[in-house]
């Protein structure tokens, strides 16, 4: 089992930068995949990026592709998420998640092990 807490979240104006971390129990962290995802108010958990375990393969939501990147370090136990040129319509809880086998996936029910959230907020 995998618990997942996020953090790094904040205010921020549009075309900044925040850098978020997913700090992750266990001893088998480098099996996993990892992903992000968000939620904005009234909106559903939509998927924002993923790295694979391992070599660390990614994959990234359009609406992102660019400006975030994803990238996991295996002797933390962390993963990070890089949000550049942020806009308002980045503003959402974002979500790190973990799943096994370690491929990639972008659908919220193919995840096993969620974070809180940490709340990310761009102001125009």
């Amino acid at each position: 089992q995998v618990q997942v807490v996020e953090s790094g979240g904040g205010l921020v104006q549009v075309g900044g930068s925040l850098r978020l971390s997913c700090a992750a129990s266990g001893r088998t962290f480098s099996v996993y995949a990892m992903g992000w995802f968000r939620q904005a108010l009234g909106k559903a958990r939509e998927f924002v990026a993923a790295i694979s375990g391992g070599a660390g393969s990614t994959y990234y939501a359009d609406s992102v592709k660019g400006r975030f990147t994803i990238s996991r370090d295996h002797a933390k136990n962390t993963v990070y998420l890089q949000m550049n040129s942020l806009k308002t319509e980045d503003t959402a809880v974002y979500y790190c998640a973990a799943r096994r086998p370690s491929s990639l996936r972008v659908a919220p029910h193919e995840y096993d092990y969620w974070g809180q959230g940490t709340q990310v907020t761009v102001s125009s």
